[in-house]
């Protein structure tokens, strides 16, 4: 198995109409294309959901549990919110990546504490939409390979 899931939340199919100084002008279909063409070199699929739903979120993780090597997830406004999501990113066993386009840290204060992000395998923050490619990295390169024998053993 060779798959990763990439799920997004709320708001994020509106990226390239809303907010474009905060999360810049690209859409979401260009993340998921961007990301396709990157784990492709690698010989990876990757699936992609998005909802503004949070019982939505929680029931495709729960379904992604064995089902991928990785889930990278941009939880949007419920990172701060959502001990629901929290609860069963901690009861699945596929690790998380928690991902946001804008450096919530430079933002408003609510904005600065991740109720996930101690549940998370990592966080990446700031970047962009290279922060989705350095997550799928992370996974292919680092934790995936590793379990499989072909990197170092730590």
């Amino acid at each position: 198995m060779k798959r990763l899931l990439l799920v997004n939340g709320p708001n994020i199919n509106l990226l390239g109409m809303r907010e474009k100084e905060i999360y810049g002008d690209f859409s979401l279909k260009d993340i998921v294309r961007n990301l396709a063409s990157l784990t492709k070199q690698y010989g990876y699929t990757i699936d992609d959901f998005q909802s503004n739903h949070e019982g939505e979120l929680i029931d495709r993780l729960q379904e992604a549990n064995g089902q991928y090597n990785g889930i990278i997830f941009n939880p949007a406004a419920y990172t701060h919110t959502s001990i629901a999501l929290r609860d069963v990113i901690k009861a699945i066993d596929t690790p998380v990546i928690e991902v946001h386009i804008s450096n919530v840290h430079q933002r408003e204060s609510f904005r600065h504490t991740s109720m996930l992000a101690p549940v998370c395998y990592g966080q990446i923050v700031g970047l962009g939409i290279s922060g989705y490619r350095l997550a799928a990295l992370a996974f292919i390169e680092e934790h995936i390979e590793r379990n499989e024998g072909h990197g170092e053993n730590n």
